[in-house]
């Protein structure tokens, strides 16, 4: 169907320990599955990995990489040309779930939590976006917001002449659900974001340059220059 946008719940405690792992320990504990006890709980309501896929794409990353002796994960993705796309795999690991839908279907969802029309894909990215739905979005009920979600999607069909009728369609009935569950989810990553400290919410987009993901203090780029 196309790319996916994805809203990345990230572990701040968990992450943070694998940065200050030393580079042979980390690797290690990703190959023998001795850190699985760290990863935090998977969320039923998100789309979840496999710890052993988790750790198999980071190894494989950490594979092509050269070494020097720095005494911290942290420092060695710091020293490294591309050290935001191994930040990106640990916080994949250190994640309880993910938020994804198909970013064609992203207006949306991104307009109704902002209450505003989107020039193009790439306002839907931006930290100004981001920052309004996940205020009006906090404390909402999910079945409040896929409601309106549902019923704009309605509109936007007749809108296009398109039928709601699911004897003349079958995906009307698919898609309404695939909408629902979307949207529950949703507030459900911002409202667990926004009410556990331990929680971020990292924004970004299937194939986007690691580098380019997340805003502020916690774009990628930004945050290996802190460590």
């Amino acid at each position: 169907m196309g790319l996916d946008m994805i809203g990345l719940l990230v572990h701040k405690p968990t992450l943070h320990h694998l940065l200050s792992l030393p580079w042979s320990e980390l690797k290690s504990g990703m190959e023998k599955a001795t850190l699985r006890a760290h990863r935090p709980d998977q969320d039923k309501m998100l789309n979840t990995s496999f710890a052993i896929d988790a750790e198999a794409e980071l190894l494989d990353w950490m594979d092509q990489q050269s070494v020097e002796s720095h005494p911290t994960t942290a420092q060695h993705l710091a020293e490294f040309d591309d050290g935001e796309e191994g930040l990106l795999h640990l916080m994949k690991w250190a994640s309880p779930g993910q938020w994804e839908v198909w970013e064609g279907r992203a207006f949306l969802y991104l307009e109704n939590a902002t209450g505003k029309k989107a020039e193009d894909i790439h306002e839907l990215y931006t930290e100004a976006t981001w920052d309004v739905a996940l205020n009006r979005l906090h404390g909402i009920a999910e079945n409040e917001y896929a409601e309106r979600v549902v019923i704009d999607w309605m509109e936007r069909r007749k809108a296009l002449g398109e039928t709601l009728d699911e004897a003349l369609d079958p995906k009307i009935v698919p898609t309404f659900e695939a909408h629902t569950r979307a949207s529950k989810a949703l507030v459900h990553a911002v409202n667990r974001a926004a009410n556990e400290d331990d929680l971020v919410l990292v924004i970004g987009r299937e194939h986007l340059e690691a580098s380019k993901w997340g805003h502020g203090d916690w774009n990628l780029s930004v945050f290996l220059q802190s460590v």
